[in-house]
């Protein structure tokens, strides 16, 4: 039984060239040989992309879900939004039937591209606008998007907590929320928070999927959101204390560098299904409508 408030189901990662040929004999249909259930790309990285690699994106389009995680939105800057862009993103949404569109709550653009996704300052004043500028997106698109709690290393100008800002931002906009969990951890660490603490403040209900990835340790007191590493033992654990407090949610592994071969990468990817199916297991059952609500 799925649920059916979920965009996508079960456990995916994110598609990236290098990965093109590599993931290639995997099949959604196949129960054998299905070890990602979902997949999620940057359309900017495959906007108007034609020849081998269009084709080959095509193919795997047709045989998985896919969900869009964009990086050039720039939600948060004080330049207009780019309608170009977001034209692009719905119509190559329509082309490949993609599922759900995503974004992180930053900004990464001024007079010009800054090539880095800045914290957006937690005001009444920046909530006020990015809400907003994110409601014009979802009229736009015709559908709900979904923000993603982010990394960062300084909070200029903070008049209100992190936690406070990115509740009353889902809030207002009414719109998902893309649920980062090595995010959550990078930031405990680097602004001395309790991670879990912060979890259970989110509004479970608006959580579209997860996201669980690697980081750089730089410092005892400093790690670096990299997606070039493999989970460590902490960031499975939150994932985990996610699905306790949250029910199972559809997880996506992040990997943009450092590669590993395709058995260790998808190892990671079975650890979150084993991870959901452990947890299911252990649920309570009350009534088919309550264990419909976190199976996937």
């Amino acid at each position: 039984m799925s649920n059916n408030r979920f965009p996508v189901q079960g456990a995916g990662v994110g598609l990236r060239r290098a990965l093109m040929g590599p993931l290639s004999f995997l099949n959604s249909d196949s129960v054998s040989t299905n070890q990602v259930d979902f997949m999620e790309v940057a359309p900017e990285n495959w906007i108007n992309v034609g020849g081998r690699y269009g084709k080959q994106f095509r193919e795997y389009t047709e045989r998985f879900p896919f969900i869009c995680h964009g990086l050039s939105l720039s939600i948060g800057s004080p330049s207009p939004l780019d309608w170009e862009l977001i034209g692009q993103i719905k119509n190559f949404m329509k082309e490949h039937q993609i599922r759900y569109y995503t974004e992180h709550l930053t900004y990464c653009s001024d007079d010009a591209h800054l090539y880095d996704l800045m914290p957006i300052p937690f005001t009444e004043e920046a909530i006020n606008y990015t809400v907003d500028r994110i409601c014009q997106i979802q009229d736009f698109l015709g559908q709900r998007i979904a923000m993603e709690n982010a990394s960062y290393y300084a909070a200029p100008q903070q008049e209100m907590s992190e936690i406070d800002f990115i509740n009353t931002v889902l809030e207002k906009a009414n719109c998902g929320l893309l649920l980062d969990v090595n995010n959550i951890y990078v930031n405990s660490i680097n602004h001395r928070y309790d991670a879990e603490a912060f979890l259970k403040q989110l509004p479970g209900e608006r959580v579209v999927y997860v996201h669980v990835a690697g980081h750089y340790v730089e410092a005892e007191d400093l790690r670096v959101d990299t997606h070039g590493a493999d989970v460590i033992d902490p960031v499975w654990q939150l994932l985990d204390k996610a699905y306790e407090h949250f029910g199972v949610m559809p997880t996506l592994l992040e990997r943009d560098f450092n590669i590993p071969p395709v058995d260790e990468l998808l190892s990671e990817v079975n650890q979150i299904k084993q991870m959901q199916s452990d947890r299911m297991l252990s649920e309570p059952v009350s009534s088919g409508e309550a264990a419909g609500a976190n199976l996937l």
